[in-house]
């Protein structure tokens, strides 16, 4: 599973990229004409995918440290926490994205769950690499 969490992490974080991208150099006219009469919406909404992006990226390369820490000290929380960034980025980032473009806004409900699975995730990876030094003084 180790290198299934490097590989979900790299593509995570491409993603990350390009919608990062399409947010600064698209999403603007499309939004600028669904919110002409309410200009701090605009700015809400551009600010949400901004946000979606950044925790998208920061956890893709959880999901990579993951992966590699397992690779040489494996263990259920590191999995644990890998399953924990995957659904925050569904839930969180995938949320917001969705809400951007539709509107529909009871997808905002579903954001606390993706950010409650990013807490846990970091609590999980603290716990599953907290041994990791002694692991890798033995190692050499």
């Amino acid at each position: 599973m180790q290198r299934h969490w490097i590989f979900l992490g790299a593509i995570f974080a491409g993603l990350a990229v390009g919608l990062g991208a399409f947010g600064a150099h698209g999403l603007e006219d499309f939004l600028k004409d669904r919110h002409a009469e309410a200009p701090e919406l605009f700015l809400r909404r551009m600010d949400n995918w901004g946000t979606a992006a950044l925790y998208q990226m920061h956890h893709a390369l959880g999901l990579i440290a993951v992966g590699l820490i397992a690779l040489s000290r494996p263990s259920k929380w590191l999995n644990v926490a890998g399953w924990c960034f995957f659904a925050g980025i569904l839930f969180f980032s995938g949320s917001l994205y969705a809400l951007v473009l539709t509107e529909i806004k009871v997808l905002g409900a579903i954001t606390p769950l993706g950010g409650v699975s990013f807490i846990l995730g970091w609590i999980a990876l603290a716990t599953g690499g907290c041994c990791l030094s002694d692991r890798l003084v033995q190692i050499k």
